[in-house]
């Protein structure tokens, strides 16, 4: 939060609340990927993209230092999604479960439909 900021707290909650529910009432990618481009400047958003790659590669154990290799991102970075995706608020864990269960679910029915 930007420290002169002369909003409340519950008015920065409120806030907070309604981008949250815009996030959530984009329908597919391409209004989330929209929305984002409006949204952050594409430093930010890469700087988001680099965050939520990184995750990736943790779930599967990689190395910082190869997740580095890989990505560029700093070590310092990677070590701060790995401590959050640990300890913190369970965001990372919720939506790498569901989107590792979708992708499962479609490539499930991707094999399906070859047999």
């Amino acid at each position: 939060m930007k420290p002169n900021r002369q909003d409340s707290e519950r008015r920065q909650i409120k806030t907070e609340d309604e981008l949250f529910s815009a996030i959530i009432s984009l329908r597919n990618v391409a209004e989330c990927r929209s929305f984002f481009k409006d949204l952050c400047t594409p430093a930010e958003l890469q700087a988001l993209v680099d965050r939520w790659q990184v995750v990736a590669y943790l779930e599967q154990g990689l190395p910082y230092r190869q997740i580095h290799d890989l990505t560029g991102v700093s070590v310092t970075t990677i070590g701060r999604v790995a401590r959050f995706l640990t300890d913190g608020f369970g965001g990372y864990e919720t939506a790498f479960r569901r989107i590792s269960g979708q992708t499962e679910t479609l490539n499930r029915a991707d094999a399906q439909e070859k047999d």
